[in-house]
């Protein structure tokens, strides 16, 4: 038994449906492509919509209309991918459009933001749909942690936005979102090195003045994982660095220099810690901006996260590529230009004791020498 997923316009085709941003209009999309912009200031960053109503531009309209849709559902290099989407009556779906039929199936909804799409016809507020507010039953979390078959009992029990917040969650180590004391945690395993990586890189990012998501150890299960909060709300979203370059190309701004003039404090200690801690996965869909959602307006960096995939390029002192500067630099030569443009900002020792052996304490000490000899 599944959960089943809600008729959406789509299969027999489709009138309208609505970009919302909480409860305020952003835009409308027609199944011919014409689109009606209510809100220009609160559209999506990664979303192109054009009110000219020629046949190009309308099929651009539904084109970038469906990507945006399929931006918001997980990709199937995730873990468990597949048996997530079965969970929900979905298939395994390949293009944009048929991605799409799956976010528009529980309103386009994440825990990144507070978009969601509205159908033509329904009567319903964001306050009925939130996922702050009314999503997550930890019966799901089975699923998308573990892989496991969802029972038929919680199957009845469960509606499409119980599974949203995992079906939107994109990453390829298996995650899952659990509402515990009033609280939304990421639980995440993998590979039991990837989950003692994550949990050392935490621990070191505490010896430096950056703001950085917290992970500490838990259970799931029986089997060891990491925790931390979620760090968004009804109030501020999160927006990777892949959807401020989608926006930073529509409008003709060079994005290393927006990044750099919006946060260059946070962008310069997120490519020395990435350095000292050998994380060789930074790439533009683990990193990005905060948004006010009083007015959809970027603020800083979001805190640093994601580093499971820490201390994989541990062999030399000069590390692997450095992913979010232009040209591809070593991460050591990234890091020695952001140690001089900002400083090294340690605030407390890093132990010895925490590491698994010689060697990765090692280079992490030949690494850090290196910074501070700057």
């Amino acid at each position: 038994m599944s959960i089943k997923i809600e008729k959406n316009a789509f299969v027999k085709g489709w009138a309208r449906y609505t970009i919302m941003h909480k409860n305020r209009r952003v835009a409308s999309v027609r199944e011919d492509g014409t689109v009606t912009i209510y809100a220009k200031s609160f559209m999506p960053y990664n979303l192109w919509l054009d009110q000219e109503k020629d046949v190009e531009t309308r099929v651009n309209n539904l084109n970038n209309f469906y990507y945006w849709c399929a931006s918001r559902v997980l990709t199937l290099d995730r873990r468990y991918a597949k048996e997530i989407l079965n969970s929900i009556g979905a298939k395994q779906a390949t293009t944009d459009r048929e991605r799409a039929m799956i976010s528009i199936s529980y309103h386009a909804l994440c825990l990144t933001d507070v978009y969601w799409i509205k159908g033509d016809r329904e009567k319903i507020s964001f306050e009925d749909v939130s996922l702050y507010r009314h999503s997550l039953s930890n019966s799901f979390a089975d699923v998308s942690l573990l892989g496991k078959q969802i029972t038929a009992q919680n199957a009845e029990l469960l509606a499409n936005r119980d599974a949203a917040g995992d079906v939107a969650t994109n990453g390829v180590a298996p995650k899952a979102w659990i509402r515990k004391d009033g609280a939304f945690y990421l639980m995440k395993d993998g590979e039991e090195r990837d989950v003692e990586a994550e949990l050392l890189a935490s621990k070191i990012a505490d010896c430096f003045k950056i703001d950085h998501v917290r992970y500490t150890e838990d259970t799931f299960d029986q089997k060891k994982v990491s925790k931390s909060k979620l760090i968004t709300s009804e109030d501020k979203s999160i927006v990777s660095m892949e959807f401020i370059d989608v926006y930073c190309v529509n409008h003709n701004i060079d994005t290393e220099e927006f990044v750099f003039k919006k946060d260059k404090y946070a962008f310069c200690m997120m490519i020395i810690i990435d350095y000292l801690i050998g994380n060789s996965d930074r790439h533009w869909g683990n990193w990005g901006f905060y948004v006010n959602n009083d007015n959809n307006e970027l603020l800083g960096l979001y805190p640093l996260m994601d580093f499971n995939k820490a201390f994989t390029d541990y062999s030399t002192l000069e590390g692997g590529i450095c992913q979010p500067v232009t040209g591809h630099p070593s991460q050591k030569d990234a890091a020695a230009e952001a140690v001089k443009t900002v400083g090294l900002n340690q605030v407390s020792e890093v132990s010895r004791a925490w590491f698994a052996s010689n060697e990765q304490y090692n280079m992490f000490s030949q690494r850090l020498n290196y910074l501070m000899s700057i």
